[in-house]
C-alpha cells in the first residue's frame, strides 16, 4: 500500500497539472463577456474600489500609471485608490466617493507638488472589486449580484463608467477561477460593463510558467509578478492597447516581464475575441 503513494501522488500532480492547463479553455465555454471594450471618451482619471489585492505591492493602480506613462509619457491619466483591508464592496460607500470637488480634487505630481484638478466630475471610470472569495460565497453571493447593480447604477449616475476587476482564485483552491470568471463575466453582462479577467490571466501564467510564483506567503495577495500581471491586463483591457514591449517593467527582468505582458494580451485575445 505505501508503495502506491508516490505513484498515487504523481498521478495527482499530473492531474492538477492538466486541469490548470485547460483551465482557461474551460472557463471560455461558459458565459461570454457582452462588453469587449469600455466605449465612450479616452479614459483619463480611473478610481479604483476595493481591497488588499489592489493595494499591495505599492497599489496596482501606480503600476498602471506607470504602463501609460511608458507608452505616452504626455499622458495626463491619473488613478485614485480607495481600498479597505478585507472588505466586500457592500462595505464601500460609492455615492460618498463620487461626490463632485471629493476624492480626486487635487493630485500629487513630480517635486511633490500639489495641483488642483478640475472642479466637478474627478472620475470618468471606476474600477471595482468584491472580496476575494464573496462572488462564490453561499451567503454572500447575493450581495455581490445587488451592490454591482447599486453600485453601477451610482456610477453612471455620476457620469462614469463602471468596470468590474475579476480577481484570481487561491494558490491552493485553484478551481475558484472558474467560479469567479463566471460570476464576474454575468455581474458584468448584468450591468452593461468591462470585466478585466485578470483571474484568467494569472491561471494561464500558471499553467505555462509555474515556477513562478504569483502569490505571497498566505497563498492569496498577490506579490509584484502577480501585481505586474494584473496590471497588465488591466491596461490591455481598459485601454485597450497592447502591454506587449512595454518598456515598464516593475524592477523586473525583461524575460520575465515580457511573458507576463504576453499572458494578459492573450488572456484579453482569448476572453473577449479581440
Amino acid at each position: 500500500m505505501f508503495a502506491l503513494l508516490p505513484i498515487v501522488k504523481k498521478v495527482v500532480a499530473l492531474l492538477s497539472l492538466f486541469y490548470l492547463i485547460s483551465l482557461p479553455n474551460v472557463v471560455l465555454a461558459q458565459t461570454k463577456p457582452k462588453l469587449t471594450e469600455i466605449g465612450g471618451e479616452s479614459v483619463e482619471s480611473v478610481l479604483w474600489v476595493g481591497n488588499s489585492f489592489f493595494y499591495y505591492n505599492n497599489s496596482m493602480h501606480d503600476h498602471v500609471r506607470e504602463l501609460i506613462k511608458a507608452a505616452d509619457p504626455q499622458s495626463r491619466s491619473r488613478g485614485t485608490s480607495v481600498t479597505i483591508s478585507g472588505s466586500g464592496i457592500d462595505w464601500h460607500d460609492m455615492e460618498s466617493y463620487l461626490r463632485p470637488n471629493g476624492i480626486g480634487k487635487y493630485s500629487f505630481v513630480p517635486g511633490n507638488k500639489i495641483v488642483f484638478n478640475k472642479p466637478g466630475r474627478q472620475f470618468d471610470t471606476v474600477i471595482m472589486m468584491d472580496c476575494s472569495q464573496c462572488p462564490i460565497n453561499p451567503q454572500l453571493k447575493s450581495t455581490f449580484h445587488e451592490y454591482m447593480k447599486k453600485d453601477s447604477d451610482i456610477i453612471r449616475k455620476s457620469g462614469a463608467r463602471p468596470v468590474l476587476f475579476m480577481s484570481w482564485a487561491y494558490k491552493d483552491n485553484p478551481e475558484m477561477t472558474a467560479q469567479l470568471a463566471e460570476q464576474y463575466t454575468i455581474a458584468g453582462n448584468d450591468n452593461e460593463a468591462l470585466v478585466i479577467p485578470a483571474g484568467l490571466a494569472f491561471a494561464k501564467a500558471i499553467s505555462k510558467r509555474p515556477d513562478l510564483e504569483l502569490y505571497q506567503p498566505d497563498k492569496r495577495h498577490p506579490t509584484l509578478i502577480g501585481t505586474y500581471l494584473a496590471a497588465c491586463t488591466t491596461y490591455a483591457a481598459v485601454y485597450r492597447k497592447s502591454p506587449v514591449g512595454n518598456t515598464y517593467a516593475a524592477g523586473m527582468d525583461p524575460a520575465t516581464a515580457g511573458f507576463l505582458q504576453s499572458t494578459a494580451q492573450e488572456t484579453i485575445r482569448e476572453y473577449f475575441g479581440r
